[in-house]
């Protein structure tokens, strides 16, 4: 399982910042493919990215002039969402790779979580509230709005598009400001946290991560647990990178279905499966099915 994923995870990177020339020449893709989203934290300024972010997506329909619901954008995190959940954070989202190979890195006694986690876990809504919604629509540079989680905190931008672009453009290595070197220290801290604790950008402060969580319990890809075969053994607790018990799996916002728990479960009560395949969808089919045939009489 830990395989797949890393391979699953590196395929959908290069597939998804596969643009080569922009790389050789420190420029953006800016083809039609951009009017599509990836559906992980994937930097439109990165000059590989074939398609646009979700959030930069969001964050440009809020800046728009006269506040309009973004319709679109909330559709797309409805439909991935509604599929996918946090599944996309585990296994299509290219910082979560960065951070999954960092903390493989045999350096350090490894921490599942920071202290006062309870409390911490909240920083992603507060990053999704303050900087995707209201940032965004009512900050100003000048006399336009600003994508203000872009701009003030995103790493994986810095990672995946200001680094690569100072390093061929020398335009842009001559406008290096305060800014910049605010956004490098704090990408910088997240790497090396990310070497001792699982995935602490993912865990404390993603916004996409907040959204695809609250899909988390009825999404259709799950990781299900069959309770009546569980021992309590809690080795897929052992096994989970951020400390769920078997209840919690799949249905914790928390939950990245990553699959550790499903390998590590020696009862094999641990398993992919959509909701249509899920105990509980046979329940609700066997009950409409009696509901019909009740009507029927």
């Amino acid at each position: 399982m830990k395989r797949l994923r890393t391979a699953v995870q590196i395929i959908f990177t290069v597939f998804t910042n596969g643009y080569a020339y922009g790389f050789l020449r420190g420029k953006i893709y800016q083809g039609n493919l951009k009017y599509a989203c990836v559906p992980g934290l994937n930097c439109y300024s990165c000059p590989g990215a074939l398609a646009s972010c979700p959030l930069g997506a969001l964050q440009a329909l809020l800046n728009r002039q006269g506040f309009r619901i973004p319709f679109g954008a909330l559709g797309f995190f409805f439909i991935f969402g509604s599929v996918f959940g946090r599944f996309i954070c585990g296994w299509l989202c290219p910082f979560g790779l960065v951070q999954d190979l960092l903390h493989r890195i045999p350096v350090f006694r490894k921490r599942k979580r920071l202290p006062f986690h309870h409390i911490l876990k909240y920083g992603k809504y507060l990053v999704l509230i303050c900087l995707v919604g209201i940032g965004s629509v009512f900050l100003f540079s000048g006399f336009a709005k600003v994508p203000a989680f872009c701009k003030f905190l995103c790493p994986s931008g810095t990672l995946f598009g200001a680094l690569p672009l100072l390093a061929s453009n020398k335009g842009l290595q001559e406008q290096i400001g305060g800014l910049f070197f605010w956004k490098l220290g704090l990408l910088v801290f997240l790497l090396l946290l990310s070497v001792k604790v699982y995935r602490p950008f993912c865990q404390y402060l993603c916004p996409l991560g907040a959204i695809y969580g609250w899909f988390n319990r009825f999404s259709l890809v799950q990781v299900r647990w069959e309770e009546e075969r569980c021992t309590s053994c809690m080795a897929c607790k052992k096994a989970c990178p951020v400390d769920l018990a078997p209840h919690e799996i799949s249905r914790s916002p928390e939950c990245i279905r990553c699959g550790k728990c499903v390998a590590a479960c020696p009862e094999k009560c641990l398993g992919f499966r959509s909701f249509t395949n899920s105990p509980k969808a046979d329940i609700i089919k066997e009950k409409l099915k009696s509901d019909k045939q009740k009507a029927g009489n």
